[in-house]
């Protein structure tokens, strides 16, 4: 019997063992074949995660991120404990002990899921294999995956620290809101730093792994509540807290930014804009959007946020007053359902839904609830109901008129009716008194649709320190400054009579400004004036500061288009300016960003300057990948410099023309702010520029500079079309730049133009170019400096009339005008007028038309 039942227990031993081999051995061929050609676990070693690329001004202050995945990646010794605890707690309470895998946890999960008939199934993978999955396998369910998860998990043990795995997960794990890693999302959900978490805040990020999706702290905010009480539980049961500190923590209610319990992180951001959307542009295309959007970069930008606004404001301003000048209401041709204007909280629900411009400071979207017999009742976002409610006044509507359907204008507006029906969407502003800031009432405003650009930089860096792409970056993205190509017009010009200055003319050159025409392959071309007069022989400063189109034509031809053309490719307006007459007049078009980076070398004495958004980039490690100034400080290398000493610069920019060229051209240019097309300059410092103003006036430009600034503004249709006739670049763009240079001399003040050497002074006449005695005054004397080794013949002065004619001598009549007699200025500096004997409009001259 003994024997037997031995014998009994000894089968069943048997059998037992045996079953464990093979089980085992089941087992271990299941892991030996699933080891194979897995995924190297070592490259985690160099783990770099997608993150967040940041954008800052000049003062260091955060203006922009950009980011595919929002993340913010923290080193393992920078994570607090609180916040590790909270996450161990939540997901592998063993973490600490477990070799990559918890059999104690998969059993359970087993144990689970089959007493409950698979309806309950609970995942059991540590912190270790979700590293693995996430970074090495996919998320699909399944035995093989599982298989290898612990594979993978127990080969990273081995080569990798808890608290380096750890840092992994903590950094890579997604916890909703487009946000990657505990410090992306402890500033998306309590604008918080990780340190600065309270033991329920981090109880909350540890609970969003679960159901990241779901748990929604608005939506879902009862279940993400119970899920983070949970996790207090957990911490305190595993020693991290104490009973009081779960207790208190878990009466606490929910808060949250998505509450509105905290500011959001991002509102307390500049609204994104032209500048740093530019940026993005370029950096991505330098780059790769892959590096841009995931490589952690540090941008430091040359932005300087003072001028930046005002740029917008300057720019804004202008056109807002074009548009409200040809008084055509549009609004925003939008429109809030009847049913949802009875109740406040479905009107702003609707308002706020929309996608209207909310970047312009002062304005506010606001929708018509009532209209009465003269005023309009509206609802304002943001801004809180009263008794008496907000109106429009029948005042405030009555400069525009409404279009019909059939595209004509009707009568102008008397009451708020004329214009606006209930349920219309609309953008107002509050008026305030010009004194005292009081407020008068809510005006209507509308996006214009003429549009332009603005940009400024330094002439000696290349710094961008303002650029506005247009009225609105909200209401259109496209950057004007940078992205749109329009005819520059007379602002091209300057780049003609530089080409001039450096091939053997003067600023006193005489040049005839008589009709031309000219037959075509496309019909005779019969340029003209502006005026549509003509003026006689005239001096080369007369043809700029009064933008003579037919004197430009003519110097264009005398020497040479290719040479032109050479010039403004050298400059960087364009990369192939064809040969054609009427390029001479600005009729190819290029950029505002080309045109203002052309004029800083004017500016600077004819240097070679590159204009930059960007002063240097770092990557996720703090190493400088991009530096913008290549200059070599040759002293700053030194312990100490001597008393009264500054650094010594080594300038190695390439010179693009004669430093006495450019003075000459910049002292022209002051004419033309003088006394010229751009004399509505107004500042208090000495400013060179030149107005443009396109045919029919579809573009109107203005760039000018000091002595270390230049801006540029140009204003037009999108898709071009005529401004007006009372449209110029002196009257729509110099106010633009008048405000713009007002706050920016103001910072950086100007000084005179730096004269180079290399040349010498005579007085002048500049209305004949006539030389005058070193003692003459007046307001027809100018000062004007030659280069060494150019003496003028002044009693017979050569005028140049192109067209094959070369360098003419004639009388001297200069400046008098087609069939008007001689003007002059005396050597004591009178105006005296000499009358002509001949008619230049019918003397045979050569190229006289």
């Amino acid at each position: 019997m003994l024997r037997s039942l031995l014998s009994f227990f000894g089968s069943i031993f048997s059998w037992v063992v045996t079953a464990l081999f093979f089980a085992a051995l089941t087992v271990g061929g299941i892991f030996w074949v699933y080891s194979r050609d897995l995924p190297s676990h070592e490259a985690l070693a160099q783990y770099a995660p997608k993150t967040i690329s940041r954008i800052y001004s000049g003062e260091g202050r955060l203006i922009d991120e950009f980011a595919e995945e929002r993340r913010i990646f923290v080193p393992t010794e920078e994570i607090p404990e609180l916040v590790k605890e909270a996450f161990v707690s939540a997901e592998d309470k063993n973490f600490y002990s477990h070799p990559g895998y918890d059999i104690r946890g998969i059993l359970s999960a087993a144990y689970e899921a089959a007493a409950s008939g698979g309806s309950s199934v609970r995942g059991a993978s540590t912190i270790t294999q979700q590293v693995t999955k996430n970074f090495l396998l996919s998320s699909d369910r399944s035995i093989e995956r599982k298989v290898k998860e612990i594979i993978l998990a127990s080969r990273l043990e081995r080569s990798l620290t808890k608290d380096e795995i750890l840092e992994l997960y903590l950094n890579e794990i997604y916890l909703g809101q487009n946000s990657y890693g505990v410090a992306a999302a402890a500033q998306t959900y309590f604008n918080k730093s990780l340190a600065e978490l309270s033991p329920s805040e981090a109880a909350m990020l540890a609970a969003m792994p679960q159901a990241p999706g779901r748990y929604h702290p608005v939506e879902a905010k009862d279940r993400v509540t119970e899920r983070r009480n949970y996790v207090l539980r957990e911490m305190w049961q595993n020693g991290y807290i104490d009973e009081a500190t779960y207790e208190s923590e878990a009466k606490l209610p929910l808060r949250s930014v998505q509450n509105g319990d905290y500011p959001s992180f991002r509102g307390q951001l500049p609204p994104r804009d032209y500048f740093t959307d530019e940026i993005r542009r370029q950096l991505s295309r330098e780059f790769g959007q892959e590096e841009f959007f995931g490589g952690g970069l540090t941008i430091r930008a040359t932005v300087d946020p003072g001028l930046q606004s005002t740029a917008a404001h300057a720019l804004q301003k202008a056109l807002e007053q074009y548009d409200r000048g040809l008084g055509v209401w549009r609004g925003t041709g939008q429109t809030i359902p009847a049913d949802k204007l009875t109740n406040e909280a479905a009107w702003r629900g609707a308002l706020w839904e929309l996608q209207l411009p909310r970047d312009i400071p002062d304005w506010s979207p606001a929708v018509v609830l009532e209209v009465g017999a003269s005023d309009a009742r509206i609802g304002i976002e943001g801004i809180e109901e009263d008794s008496d409610g907000h109106w429009i006044p029948a005042a405030d509507v009555q400069w525009a008129r409404k279009r019909n359907a059939d595209g004509s204008l009707g009568r102008r507006a008397q009451v708020a009716g004329d214009l606006v029906e209930v349920g219309d969407v609309v953008l107002v502003r509050p008026m305030t008194s010009d004194g005292d800031g009081k407020f008068i009432r809510w005006t209507l405003r509308q996006v214009p649709q003429v549009q332009g650009g603005f940009m400024a930089m330094d002439v000696n860096t290349g710094r961008v320190l303002a650029m506005q792409g247009g009225f609105s970056y909200e209401s259109s993205v496209f950057n004007r400054a940078t992205q749109a190509m329009r005819q520059p017009g007379s602002s091209f010009k300057p780049f003609v009579y530089a080409a001039a200055l450096d091939n053997n003319y003067t600023p006193a050159t005489i040049v005839v400004d008589e009709p031309i025409r000219i037959n075509t392959p496309y019909g005779l071309w019969e340029p003209k004036n502006s005026s549509g007069r003509h003026y006689g022989p005239s001096p080369l400063r007369t043809g700029i500061e009064q933008s003579r189109n037919l004197m430009t034509i003519r110097i264009a031809d005398d020497i040479g288009m290719e040479t032109v053309a050479d010039y403004a490719e050298r400059f960087g307006v364009y990369d192939d300016l064809k040969p054609f007459l009427a390029n001479a007049l600005g009729a190819q078009e290029t950029t505002l960003f080309r045109m203002v980076a052309a004029y800083a070398m004017f500016a600077n004495g004819g240097e070679r300057v590159a204009p930059t958004l960007v002063d240097r980039v770092q990557d996720r490690r703090g190493r400088t990948i991009y530096r913008h100034d290549q200059r070599v400080c040759e002293t700053c290398g030194m312990q100490a410099l001597p008393a009264g000493a500054g650094p010594v610069i080594d300038n190695n920019r390439e010179r693009v023309m004669d430093a006495v060229t450019a003075y000459q051209l910049t002292s022209m240019m002051e004419g033309v702010v003088k006394r010229g097309s751009g004399k509505g300059v107004n500042l208090p410092v000495p400013i060179a520029g030149k107005t443009g103003t396109t045919n029919d006036a579809k573009d109107v430009w203005f760039i000018g500079y000091s002595s270390n600034i230049v801006a540029g503004c140009y204003l037009g249709y999108d898709q071009p079309r005529s401004l007006g006739q009372h449209a110029y670049g002196g009257t729509l763009c110099v106010p633009v730049f008048n405000e713009f240079m007002r706050q920016a001399v103001s910072r950086f003040g100007g000084t005179d133009f730096a004269v180079p050497p290399g040349g010498y002074w005579v007085k002048i006449d500049r209305i004949t170019g006539q030389r005058l005695s070193d003692d003459a005054s007046g307001d027809n004397v100018i000062a004007e400096y030659f280069r060494d080794g150019t003496d003028p013949d002044w009693m017979s002065p050569l005028i140049v009339s192109g067209f094959g004619d070369g360098e003419v001598v004639l009388p001297w009549n200069a400046g008098g005008g087609a069939g008007g007699g001689t003007a002059v200025t005396t050597s004591t500096g009178e105006r005296k007028v000499i009358p002509s004997r001949t008619d230049f409009g019918t003397m045979s001259s050569g190229g006289l038309y």
